[in-house]
């Protein structure tokens, strides 16, 4: 009876199957973490400044809120502004109070969407 090469492979073809999938799980481990990264890069223009109301870091993803318009913003006492760098891995908020700039932070952008203060 003849055996079927694909039934019953020899190690050599093993060994590239096991490359293969090797490959294909670390591809998929990293998708997650590429994703969080783009759906940053999705909601900001890198150099343009968004306005909010708030800014809670410690969100896992972050995620930056309600974006407020020019109006809104002057209309509070309290508002952040955050600028994504143009390579899309530093955030920086400014903190504004009575129109008057109160701090500055920056925070480097992790592969799982968290923020990290530098």
């Amino acid at each position: 009876m003849r055996q079927l090469k694909w039934l019953f492979p020899s190690k050599a073809e093993l060994r590239v199957l096991s490359v293969v999938h090797i490959v294909t799980v670390l591809c998929l481990l990293v998708q997650p973490f590429a994703a969080s990264a783009a759906a940053l890069a999705d909601k900001f223009t890198p150099g343009t400044p968004y306005y909010y109301d708030n800014f809670a870091p410690g969100q896992l993803p972050w995620e930056p809120g309600r974006n407020l318009n020019i109006e809104e913003v002057f209309k509070n006492y309290q508002y952040y502004e955050i600028v994504l760098d143009q390579d899309g891995k530093e955030l920086t908020v400014n903190q504004y109070i009575r129109g008057d700039k109160a701090g500055s932070e920056k925070y480097l952008v992790l592969p799982d969407g968290s923020l990290r203060k530098k």
